[in-house]
């Protein structure tokens, strides 16, 4: 499923699945007799990601898109499967030294701006900080001079290492995470919703941004959100999650020419149709079931327009026709 011809991928996550025991205290389960609750946040999720390219999560709140960035980042660990990266397995089996070096090449870059960065720091120590973790220069002098670099990179002036967080605007604090983003050098960037938090107007200098430094480094990125739009400029191949289980995973512009499950065909319907077409646009109805206790079959058939009995009680396996994966059993019957 990579994007980059027989070039093997940057980035391989296999089987990955992340449960959380949300059960009340022992104590109070006897007391009570209760059982203990878990909460399937991913189940089974699979994908590669090409060098210098896009792979974008899609899904509403609640999917389990950011369970899996923190799993393939390194914050959170798997209760199964397994994340490797450039032949360097995150969890199992790799020296520390190696994956010492493998972190400097990964970074992320979070949803809000301002609650990742230290209030208490001004800019040029938050930016230098990677730098001197991984030792990547010699002296202060050096370090300065790198810092101020990056923030000529993007789109700020040097002079702004003196200033605090709070003394910019959302657009320019998410140019400073970037900045400190490439500060060590990276080539994985996971971005977590970069610009849901922003304008509408500063979103687009921000993915504009993005896409350039993609090209001048050479970066790969695993994108993270749940608007289409964005996404649809962004993005070499789209995957669309739900309720912790990738549905499809296609290439953009297949995707969105002929979305083969109900799911992404909801999501598709909700866009804006800026070019006026005179397509009717529909609300997304209903939503995405209580994880902790999930409907049996297909996750997604309580919402589904043309569920069947199969679909109740059946979770459909993905199947693989070309570039695209899908889990639904209509669409394997050829009936979509």
């Amino acid at each position: 499923m990579s994007g980059s011809g027989h070039e093997p991928p940057l980035v391989d996550v296999h089987g990955l699945s992340r449960t959380f025991d949300v059960s009340k205290p022992w104590l109070n389960r006897i007391l009570e007799r209760e059982p203990r609750r878990l909460l399937k946040a991913v189940q089974d999720v699979s994908f590669t990601i090409g060098r210098r390219e896009t792979f974008a999560l899609v899904g509403e709140s609640g999917s389990g898109k950011s369970t899996v960035a923190k799993m393939v980042v390194g914050l959170l660990e798997p209760t199964a499967g397994s994340v490797t990266i450039d032949g360097i397995d995150m969890w199992r089996g790799s020296e520390a030294g190696d994956l010492r070096a493998l972190r400097r090449r990964i970074q992320m870059i979070f949803q809000d701006p301002y609650a990742s960065l230290n209030p208490r720091w001004r800019v040029g120590r938050i930016i230098a900080d990677p730098i001197r973790a991984f030792e990547l220069a010699k002296d202060n002098a050096e370090i300065e001079h790198r810092t101020g670099e990056l923030l000529r990179l993007v789109g700020l002036d040097p002079a702004d290492a003196r200033k605090y967080p709070h003394e910019f605007s959302g657009g320019q604090r998410q140019r400073i995470c970037i900045a400190r983003a490439l500060s060590s050098k990276p080539q994985f960037l996971v971005c977590d919703e970069p610009t849901s938090a922003l304008d509408v107007s500063v979103q687009a200098q921000i993915l504009n941004l993005m896409r350039d430094l993609q090209d001048q480094f050479g970066l790969t990125y695993l994108f993270i959100s749940h608007n289409l739009a964005v996404v649809r400029h962004m993005a070499t191949r789209i995957g669309v999650m739900y309720l912790g289980r990738l549905v499809e995973v296609a290439p953009t512009a297949e995707l969105f020419a002929a979305p083969q499950h109900p799911y992404t065909r909801m999501l598709l319907d909700a866009v804006p149709d800026l070019k006026m077409s005179g397509r009717p646009r529909k609300m997304i109805e209903g939503e995405i079931p209580n994880p902790i206790n999930p409907p049996t079959g297909c996750a997604f058939h309580p919402r589904c327009p043309i569920a069947v009995e199969r679909c109740r009680n059946e979770v459909p396996l993905p199947f693989t026709r070309g570039d695209r994966t899908v889990a639904c059993h209509e669409a394997a019957a050829g009936r979509i």
